[in-house]
């Protein structure tokens, strides 16, 4: 594999955080297999939304439980459903026929019968918000749709610097992302931590991550004390696939009342967004991106 820079600053430190100005890397690679793949198999949500927006949607034969997205011309409704991360239907993928299946790197039971089988694989590791474009370039070149996706990887790139430049050189608040708890109690909370995708669009929205030192993508069972002790200015609530009512918003932004004391409380800054453009690191991420940029800083837009 062949690293190109793209820019001569020096490239992020480790374990994915992004220094103040995006940098971006362009992965090169042999592709041996030919002819290219016809029948896809992505257990990935992200990679299942990249292929479809390079225009690869109509070589999916197969997709992951949980993944979403658009029915269109290059995509078949009858897509078959061949379970997920924890829980793979490796005999329903066999029936599939694929010669390209796309799982996660830790998914190492399922790669093991793959590569016994001589099925064309691709892993996929969960990182940080750069990778994003790493990845739809990459899936780009293995499908035949280079162009297609140097173009989605392209404005991605320049979506997310423009956002970066419009809240630069502004104060930034101490946010709590929240992406899961108990309903109407602040029981079994979970936030972002200091690295991974979520704490890279954090940053780049201009915000700092009230637990940007916990070196983990997530931080489970967040207690209450915790929370006082970070006193975010900011609480910021994803709720993936839920699209809650305007009474059911209210009464869960009411339950931080618990905790009056918190700045974030006391100036009313405590917003709810719904959908899965927040957990999957795919081309809507940029989106997603300025959401939060113009939740933490609405004067910049």
């Amino acid at each position: 594999m062949l690293l190109v820079v793209t820019n001569t600053k020096p490239l992020r430190p480790a374990r994915h955080r992004l220094v103040p100005i995006l940098i971006f890397i362009t992965i090169g690679t042999a592709i041996t297999q030919s002819p290219l793949p016809q029948r896809i198999v992505s257990l990935v949500p992200a990679v299942t939304e990249i292929l479809v927006s390079i225009g690869a949607g109509s070589e999916l034969v197969g997709i992951g439980s949980f993944d979403q997205i658009p029915i269109g011309p290059n995509q078949d409704s009858s897509v078959t459903r061949v379970g997920g991360l924890l829980d793979p239907n490796v005999e329903r993928i066999f029936t599939l026929r694929p010669d390209l299946v796309i799982l996660y790197d830790t998914q190492t039971d399922l790669r093991s019968q793959l590569e016994k089988a001589s099925i064309p694989i691709l892993t996929y590791t969960h990182e940080g918000l750069a990778e994003v474009s790493d990845m739809i370039r990459l899936l780009g070149i293995r499908t035949g749709h280079s162009t297609e996706a140097e173009t989605i990887a392209t404005e991605l790139e320049a979506s997310l610097v423009a956002i970066q430049r419009r809240v630069a050189g502004r104060p930034k608040p101490r946010t709590l992302l929240v992406f899961g708890r108990e309903p109407l109690t602040l029981r079994n909370v979970y936030a972002s931590g200091g690295i991974g995708f979520l704490q890279d669009m954090l940053e780049v929205a201009g915000g700092n991550n009230v637990f940007s030192e916990i070196d983990s993508e997530n931080v489970s069972q967040v207690s209450s004390e915790s929370i006082l002790s970070a006193a975010p200015e900011i609480i910021i609530e994803i709720r993936y696939g839920e699209n809650l009512p305007r009474n059911i918003v209210e009464d869960e932004r009411a339950v931080w009342t618990q905790l009056s004391t918190l700045p974030a409380v006391r100036n009313n800054r405590i917003y709810f967004v719904t959908g899965n453009r927040f957990v999957v690191p795919g081309p809507r991420v940029a989106q997603a991106t300025e959401e939060l940029a113009r939740m933490i800083h609405p004067d910049a837009f």
